[in-house]
């Protein structure tokens, strides 16, 4: 299906006939109340599976209460980049996280780096940040717009 048909589809100007992504199978035994597993299109990877076997997986947790430290702690000692969300935690419980998460840093050769306002990225040893600053981009192209 082109992309002109399905804006049109998902505006409700034509009838969506993309039957592709469904199974029959899964809806009939939906029907009689057998459980089983929904199955993807077999064409289309799994981006977590793929991800996870090239290591490329990044986790963010946006914990309640310090309780939570816990699991930013074993994804970072996995060597998996976290990506911290503070907003919604009380201010003396974020500090306390912020703390615990420089100590898990420090302690395991990574590096935390504030993102936004109570947003920090925790990244391993052997993670790049790369930032997205005027890299390769030319001095008087289409983004300088003085």
């Amino acid at each position: 299906m082109g992309s002109v048909r399905k804006a049109s589809a998902w505006l409700g100007l034509v009838e969506d006939n993309d039957e592709r992504y469904y199974d029959d199978e899964y809806s009939e035994d939906a029907e009689t109340g057998t459980s089983q597993a929904w199955t993807t299109d077999p064409r289309v990877q799994v981006a977590a599976e793929t991800a996870e076997d090239r290591g490329r997986r990044i986790a963010t947790v946006t914990p309640d209460s310090f309780r939570d430290a816990r699991g930013i702690g074993e994804l970072f000692r996995d060597g998996v980049p976290v990506i911290v969300n503070l907003t919604a935690m009380d201010p003396a419980d974020a500090k306390r996280v912020v703390d615990f998460a420089a100590g898990l840093t420090f302690g395991l050769r990574g590096s935390i780096e504030r993102v936004a306002t109570r947003v920090f990225l925790l990244t391993p040893a052997d993670t790049q940040v790369v930032t997205g600053e005027a890299a390769g981009r030319p001095a008087d192209g289409f983004f300088n717009q003085s």
